[in-house]
Parts: structure tokens; sequence; C-alpha cells
């Protein structure tokens, strides 16, 4: 696709973000599911609502443009949840599991915090103001919630050290019945 201005490139982003996000609302209940750590179920749970949010306001922001949202699915966000299952679906011990699942989810978020960022840039340049605002909201939201996972997973990891001396045996491995499928819930598979 050739964008030949700015409003078109910011349009296009606009719905892959889109795309993006309501295919994360459809991963994180898997998410939730498969973490121990009452935190971390805390802080999905938290960032499944916020984005409800986030997608109530790039509904608004298109709406505004007189733009629907693309029908195309992003492919960058299917292949880092794919990804994500690759690195999370694995037997492990509670904690290291957990980790995992932050670490895929800090992977998803740190690319919206990217793409936020830059249509963020675009709405100020294209004079804006009210989408800059929404979007600015967003981006405020996938930040808290990496800073959230970055301490839970700090939290995680000085446990796991603690519990380093112990050999770990194999009850406490995740058994493969509860074994996380995202591809599944997103109906990949």
């Amino acid at each position: 696709m050739k964008f030949r201005s700015l409003y078109e490139f910011y349009i296009h982003e606009l719905q892959d973000l889109h795309s993006a996000e309501s295919q994360i609302r459809t991963a994180l209940p898997e998410m939730i599911k498969c973490a121990h750590s009452p935190e971390l179920k805390t802080a999905l749970k938290n960032h499944f609502e916020e984005t409800r949010d986030q997608i109530d306001r790039l509904n608004q922001i298109l709406k505004n443009h007189g733009e629907k949202r693309e029908q195309d699915r992003c492919e960058v966000m299917e292949g880092m949840l794919a990804e994500c299952e690759n690195v999370i679906d694995r037997d492990a011990e509670d904690m290291i599991y957990d980790l995992g699942i932050i670490s895929a989810c800090q992977r998803v978020g740190h690319y919206e915090i990217a793409a936020y960022r830059t249509v963020r840039g675009c709405a100020e340049r294209l004079g804006e103001e009210e989408d800059a605002a929404l979007l600015a909201e967003t981006l405020e939201e996938e930040s808290s919630a990496d800073d959230e996972l970055t301490g839970i997973a700090t939290m995680l990891q000085s446990q796991c050290m603690e519990d380093d001396g112990d050999s770990g045996d194999d009850e406490s491995l995740r058994p493969k019945s509860h074994r996380f499928r995202l591809m599944e819930a997103l109906g990949k598979r």
C-alpha cells in the first residue's frame, strides 16, 4: 500500500492498532487462567479492562474521522502472539512459568508503546489535539502496565533466587492439560 499523505498513514496505523488490541483482548483471558501469581493475575485482569477502553478510544477516533476499523488483521501482533505461545507453552515451575508470561506480555506491550508513540506524534503534527490526548491516555496505560509487570517480574525473580537451593520436583511442573493455548483461543488451530 502506498501512502500519499501523513493522514493516510495515520488512519492505517490506527486501524492496525485496533486489530492488534482486539487480538490482545482475545488472548488475555487465557493468560489470566494460566498465571499463578495473584499479583500477575490482577495485573492481567486490569489490563484486560484497559484494553477494552483502548479499543473504545480507537473506535472513537476512527469514527470522528469517518473511518471504520480495518478488516485486515495486524500481522505483527498475530506473529508476536504466536511467539508468545512458544515462550510460555512450556512445562516449568509456577514462578518461572509466570516469568514467561510476563516476558511475552512485555514484548507485546513494547510493540504497543512504540506504535502509540508514532500515532500520537502523527496526531500532533496533523493538529488532531483530541486524538493526541486520547492516544496519550492509552500510551500512559501501556507504560504503567509495563512498569507493573517489571515490578512483578523482579519480585518473582527474587523468589526464584531464594528457592534456587531447592531441586524442584516433577510435581511442581505445570501439567500439560493446563498449558497455554493462545493460538487456539485466537482460532488459529
